[in-house]
């Protein structure tokens, strides 16, 4: 797996970075010695890594259109590796959501936070010896200034430790380099202001295209809402083949590549590509999930259409996901997992599925839910046992036999929602039960797994729609 990035050579030579992250962050998680909290951005950004214009030819290409000189962020994904490297959790951001911005510059939207922080920087450095020392001095305080508003908004159960910012370019030079990724569409789709022209089905996006499908949000039912959506299973599809046997062990993929990310990708200082590449080389597709923060519904504000958020509400969020746990717990506890339990490919083995029968007891408020279930598991190649009711509880469980907690957590990360765990001296080892809890009632177990429905928040406003959790392994459909 590691013969591709090795026959490069020197991976970290000509990549572009910016000193954006505090040097006592750095050294604190340098190596990798505790888990890694990145941020990963989207400018609509008419340059390439090096600062330099692109081509008129280029910018027609790409459908770019003509800059409204605001430097938006409008892509804006936290993405958590815990410490073993062998998974990654990433929580999307809306462009619309309507937060206090770091820098004292109020409430607007989040994709804001960097155009508040670079224009006033500009105002100031206005005495600054060019115009391109200028501009690169400003980008650098409004990369600084969305850190800070993310991290404000998250709160301290992540600590941003890395930046990684791709521009209009990317998308184009990377899925060229790779040979182009596969999506899925459910409906015909067509955008002029994106260049949006796909067939349903399932395709392969390279080029120009690429860049369509993941800036689309005009004529999708969702808006932006399905433009994160496509963003995500387009990221999931690219890390898919990324880290295929394939391209992995081919030099010339490599650094076909490595040349892409070089010339359209910006990330923080301190930042070994090489060392990363490494820490990360135990990440397999199906180990990496996205989700997206609960939101409150659209709201006009200041002649603004934005999407309301309860911060509180997106911080407990987010800590669910990324509080990674560290000991294991005593034998007969109950306890709850405070990140997605592991999926195939992860830190928990794959076990023996055809000998494992798992019996469904619903005790949630959705009728049918415990027989859907149980097709999900025989689906997942265990075997399904009996169907049956049990008193209503809150919370989702599941029983094991002793000596069993591996497999529990297997079948927990495989139908998705959260599970607390119990042993049960009744059972053999070879026999779960599964009770369902209300907090199941809106998970989807038919096989694609989507992310549960979030905390309750304000109950003023509409309740937000939970947005599709997709893993990178397999190819996902979407708006």
């Amino acid at each position: 797996m590691g013969y591709g990035w090795w026959a490069v050579g020197d991976v970290d030579k000509g990549t572009v970075t910016t000193d954006v992250i505090a040097q006592e962050v750095q050294d604190q998680r340098i190596p990798l010695d505790g888990a890694v909290d990145m941020l990963l951005v989207g400018m609509d950004s008419r340059t390439d890594a090096y600062g330099n214009p692109l081509p008129r030819e280029v910018l027609d290409m790409l459908h770019a259109g003509i800059s409204d000189g605001e430097r938006n962020t409008d892509t804006i994904i936290l993405v958590h590796i815990p410490v073993d490297g062998t998974r990654a959790i990433a929580i999307s951001f809306p462009r619309d959501s309507w937060v206090q911005l770091a820098g004292g510059f109020g409430k607007h939207r989040i994709n804001s936070a960097f155009a508040y922080a670079y224009n006033n920087a500009r105002e100031e450095l206005a005495n600054a010896p060019d115009e391109r020392t200028r501009d690169e001095q400003a980008k650098v305080i409004g990369r600084k200034n969305l850190i800070a508003t993310v991290q404000d908004l998250v709160g301290s159960s992540v600590t941003i430790d890395r930046y990684a910012e791709v521009n209009l370019l990317s998308f184009y030079e990377v899925t060229n380099a790779i040979g182009g990724v596969d999506v899925c569409l459910n409906a015909p789709t067509q955008d002029d202001l994106s260049g949006a022209n796909f067939p349903a089905g399932e395709q392969t996006v390279t080029g120009a295209q690429a860049l369509a499908f993941v800036r689309q949000r005009h004529g999708l039912p969702n808006g932006d809402l399905d433009r994160i959506v496509r963003q995500q299973v387009f990221l999931g599809a690219m890390a898919n083949k990324v880290l295929s046997a394939d391209m992995l062990t081919s030099p010339t993929k490599v650094r076909q590549l490595v040349g892409a990310v070089q010339r359209s990708v910006i990330l923080s200082n301190g930042w070994s590509l090489s060392t990363f590449a490494s820490q990360m080389s135990g990440l397999t597709a199906d180990g990496i999930d996205f989700y997206t923060i609960p939101t409150l519904g659209d709201a006009k504000i200041g002649g603004a259409d934005v999407l309301r958020i309860d911060p509180q509400q997106v911080a407990a969020y987010v800590s669910s996901l990324t509080t990674d746990e560290t000991t294991s717990p005593s034998s007969g506890s109950a306890t709850t997992t405070t990140t997605p339990p592991p999926t195939p490919g992860g830190d928990v083995a794959r076990p023996a599925l055809g000998t494992i029968t798992v019996d469904v007891r619903n005790g949630s408020h959705t009728r049918g839910l415990a027989g859907t279930v149980r097709q999900t598991v025989i689906d997942k190649g265990f075997i399904g046992g009996d169907v049956g009711d049990a008193p209503v509880r809150t919370s989702s469980v599941i029983q094991y036999g002793t000596g069993a907690r591996n497999i529990a957590e297997y079948l927990a990360g495989e139908l998705g929602g959260k599970f607390t765990f119990e042993e049960d001296a009744s059972l053999s080892a070879d026999q779960l039960t599964v009770v369902l809890g209300t907090d199941h009632d809106d998970a989807v177990t038919d096989g694609v797994r989507v992310q549960p429905s979030s905390p309750a928040g304000p109950t003023s406003g509409s309740a937000p729609k939970p947005t599709p959790q997709i893993n990178a392994d397999g190819l996902n459909c979407v708006n």
